[in-house]
C-alpha cells in the first residue's frame, strides 16, 4: 500500500482554518464585553490616551472602539488578523515577562471568525490611512482611506454566523452590566487615560485623561463615594500594594464593586477576595460587600497571566506572600482609619518577625476586645468619614404604623392608653398561648406539640404575595411623598432601574427617570416609611441582581423577593401583642403560609412526644 492511499484512508487531519478560528472564539470570545476587553488592551497597548467605546443593543448589533494610539501601517493590517500574530513575543522567555496586556494573537482572529469586522487605521506621520473589512474570517475589501491618526474598530452582528452562541446570550441589561464591568475595569487602572462610553446615544461615562483615582470612582459609582474613600500604598521589595477601600457604611447587597489588579491586568482571586472581605467583617454585617480597587505591582517573571483562556486569572510564584502582605496592607488602612493600633499584650510579635516588606503582619490592629460572633449582628463604629454630628439619631417609627393599617395614626396619648391597658388586662395573647422568643420568633402550643414562626421569614411571605398582587392590578396602591426626591445612581444601576421600571411602576413606586444616572422618585408603595424610600429602592436593585444568579424566576417574583427582603420586619424587632396575632392571622391568610418566597420554612412543628423524649 502506498502511502498516498495511506493518507486518504487517515482518520486524523489538520482543522481548516475557519473552524480552528471559531473554535478559539469559543473560548476567548464568551460574550459581547469579552469583544470590549480585547479591543481595550489592543488599544491600551497601542499607546492611546483618548478610547471611546460605542455600544448599540448591549453589543449584539455593534462594538466599535476608536482610540488615538500608534495605529498600524498597511503591512500590519492583515496580519493583526491571523492566528497567534503579534508583535508582543518574540521569544520563549517573553511569555515569562509579559508586560502588556494583550500578547497572544488571538483576539482578533478570533473577533473576526465570528463577527462582521470593519478597521481603520493610521500612524501618525503617514499621509494615508486605510479601511479593512473581514466577515467571518473572509476578507470583503482592503483600500486606503482618510482616516484619523489611531485605529477605528466596529463590530458588528456578533456570532452572526454561530447561531447557537447568540442564542445563549443573555437579556440586553445582563449583557450590557458585563460591558459595563469590563470598561469600569480599564477606567479605574488607567486613570491617566480618558473613557467615553456611548450606548444606545446615551453617553454612559466622559472621564476625562489625568483624573485623580478618587474623582474617577465617585464619577463613576456615585458622588457618596467622593468624601468616604481610603487611600494607601505600602511597598515592599517583593510587591507593591496600593489602592482606594470605601467606608464600611457604603456597603451593598450583591458583588461587583470590588477590583483586583496586578500590573494594570484586571484579575479573578476567590480566596484573596474571601480574605479582603474577612477584613471587613467587623464593621459590616453577612452578605455586605464593600467597594474596593487594589493594586498589586510585581515582577512580571513572578507572575503567569497566560493560565485562562480569557486571562480573567493569574498565577503567582509566591502566592502565599502575596496574599499574606496584600492581608496586612487592607488591615492596616481600614484601621488606622477607624481604630487605634493596638498590639496584643502576649503577642509574639518582634522587630524579627517583621515580613520584607518592613511592616508586621501579624499585628493584631483590633485588640482582642474586638472580636464577635455573626449573630450579634454587625458592631458599629463612628465613622471619621463624611460624618455628621449635627444630627440627632432619627428614630425608628412604631412598627405597627408600617404593618398594619389601624385606620388612624398612632399619637402620643393612643400609644399611653394601650400601655394602660395591657397593664390593668390580662395578656390575650398569653391566655391564646402565644410568646415572643428572643424577639425573633413567636411560639404557640397545638393539641400535640409546639409550633415555632420564624417572624421574618413570615412577613417576608406576607409582603412578597402582596407585591405580587400589586403588579396584577390596574392601578397601583401609591402613597405620594410630600416632596419629590431625584436619587442618582451607579451606571450599572440605572440600567438595571431602566429594565425593571415598568413592574416598579406596578408595584407602586412612581419614579421618572431622567438623564445622567438619576432618577426622580415621587411616590412608594404603602408598606414603605416615608424617608427610606432612596435606601429601599437601591437596596431592591441590589437585592435583585444578587437574586440573578441563584433562583429560576421571572422578573417580577425576583422584585417581589427583592421588596419584600428589605421591607420584612427584621430579626430582633419586638412585637407587641396585636401586632403578632396579625401578623399569624396574614401568614395563614396567603397562599403558600409555610414556606417564604425563598422557600425556606416560615415555621417548625415540634411533636410533643419529641419534647418529652429530651426529658428521659
Amino acid at each position: 500500500m502506498t502511502q498516498e492511499t495511506d493518507s486518504q484512508h487517515s482518520i486524523i487531519h489538520p482543522l481548516p482554518p475557519e473552524i480552528s478560528n471559531k473554535i478559539a472564539a469559543g473560548e476567548v470570545i464568551q460574550r459581547p464585553s469579552s469583544v470590549v476587553k480585547e479591543l481595550l488592551d489592543n488599544a491600551i497597548d497601542a499607546g492611546a490616551d483618548q478610547l471611546k467605546i460605542v455600544i448599540q443593543n448591549a453589543g449584539r448589533t455593534l462594538i466599535q472602539v476608536v482610540d488615538n494610539g500608534c495605529g498600524m501601517g498597511k503591512e500590519d493590517l492583515r496580519l493583526c488578523f491571523e492566528q497567534h500574530a503579534t508583535s508582543k513575543i518574540q521569544d520563549v522567555d517573553d511569555l515569562f515577562r509579559v508586560r502588556t496586556l494583550g500578547f497572544r494573537g488571538e483576539a482578533m482572529a478570533s473577533i473576526a471568525s465570528v463577527a462582521q469586522v470593519t478597521l481603520k487605521t493610521k500612524r501618525p506621520g503617514d499621509d494615508i490611512g486605510y479601511k479593512y473589512e473581514i466577515w467571518g474570517g473572509e476578507e470583503k475589501s482592503f483600500e486606503p482611506a482618510a482616516v484619523d491618526d489611531g485605529t477605528s474598530v466596529a463590530i458588528r452582528n456578533l456570532f452572526y454566523n454561530v447561531r447557537a452562541r447568540r442564542q445563549f446570550l443573555k437579556t440586553d441589561a445582563t449583557e450590557f452590566r458585563h460591558i459595563l464591568r469590563t470598561v469600569q475595569q480599564a477606567a479605574l487602572a488607567n486613570p491617566e487615560l480618558g473613557f467615553e462610553l456611548v450606548a444606545d446615544t446615551d453617553t454612559i461615562y466622559d472621564l476625562p485623561k489625568e483624573q485623580p483615582l478618587k474623582e474617577r470612582i465617585a464619577e463613576m459609582f456615585g458622588k457618596s463615594y467622593k468624601a468616604s474613600l481610603i487611600q494607601f500604598e505600602e511597598e515592599t521589595s517583593y510587591l507593591t500594594v496600593r489602592g482606594v477601600l470605601a467606608d464600611p457604611k457604603l456597603t451593598k447587597k450583591s458583588r461587583g464593586e470590588q477590583f483586583l489588579f496586578v500590573n494594570g491586568r484586571p484579575f479573578q482571586h476567590r480566596y484573596l477576595t474571601h480574605v479582603i472581605l474577612k477584613i471587613y467583617d467587623r464593621w459590616t454585617g453577612e452578605k455586605e460587600y464593600p467597594f474596593y480597587a487594589i493594586f498589586l505591582s510585581v515582577d512580571p517573571a513572578q507572575v503567569d497571566v497566560n493560565v485562562h483562556p480569557a486571562k480573567e486569572e493569574v498565577k503567582f510564584e509566591d502566592e502565599r506572600s502575596v496574599i499574606k502582605l496584600t492581608k496586612s496592607v487592607v488591615k492596616k488602612a481600614l484601621n488606622e482609619q477607624f481604630l487605634v493600633p493596638e498590639v496584643p499584650e502576649h503577642s509574639d510579635y518582634s522587630p524579627q518577625s517583621r515580613s520584607s516588606g518592613g511592616f508586621a503582619s501579624d499585628i493584631n490592629f483590633g485588640g482582642p476586645t474586638q472580636k464577635r460572633s455573626r449573630e450579634s449582628g454587625p458592631m458599629k463604629f463612628p465613622s471619621r468619614i463624611n460624618s455628621d454630628r449635627s444630627k440627632p439619631p432619627q428614630q425608628n417609627k412604631d412598627f405597627s404604623q408600617q404593618l398594619y393599617d389601624f385606620g388612624e395614626q398612632a399619637d402620643t396619648s393612643s400609644k399611653k392608653r394601650q400601655q394602660e391597658e395591657r397593664s390593668q388586662q390580662p395578656d390575650r395573647m398569653r391566655e391564646r398561648g402565644f410568646w415572643q422568643l428572643h424577639d425573633r420568633y413567636i411560639l404557640t402550643q397545638t393539641r400535640s406539640g409546639l409550633c415555632m414562626i420564624d417572624q421574618h421569614a413570615a412577613h417576608k411571605r406576607i409582603v412578597y404575595e402582596k407585591a405580587l398582587s400589586a403588579t396584577e392590578e390596574a392601578i397601583p396602591s401609591t402613597q405620594q411623598l410630600l416632596f419629590s426626591q431625584n436619587i442618582e445612581f451607579s451606571a450599572s444601576e440605572f440600567s438595571l432601574l431602566e429594565e425593571l421600571h415598568p413592574i416598579l411602576q406596578r408595584m407602586g413606586f412612581n419614579v421618572q427617570l431622567l438623564s445622567g444616572n438619576t432618577a426622580m422618585i415621587s411616590g412608594v408603595p404603602a408598606d414603605i416609611d416615608i424617608g427610606d424610600e432612596q435606601s429601599v429602592l437601591k437596596s431592591m436593585l441590589q437585592q435583585y441582581r444578587e437574586l440573578g444568579g441563584k433562583v429560576e424566576l421571572d422578573e417580577r417574583k425576583k422584585l417581589a423577593i427583592a421588596f419584600a427582603s428589605k421591607t420584612a420586619i427584621p430579626k430582633g424587632k419586638k412585637l407587641t401583642d396585636m401586632e403578632m396575632e396579625n401578623l399569624l392571622d396574614q401568614l395563614f391568610a396567603c397562599d403558600e403560609p409555610y414556606k417564604d418566597p425563598l422557600e425556606k420554612p416560615t415555621l417548625e412543628y415540634i411533636p410533643l412526644e419529641e419534647i418529652e423524649s429530651r426529658f428521659r
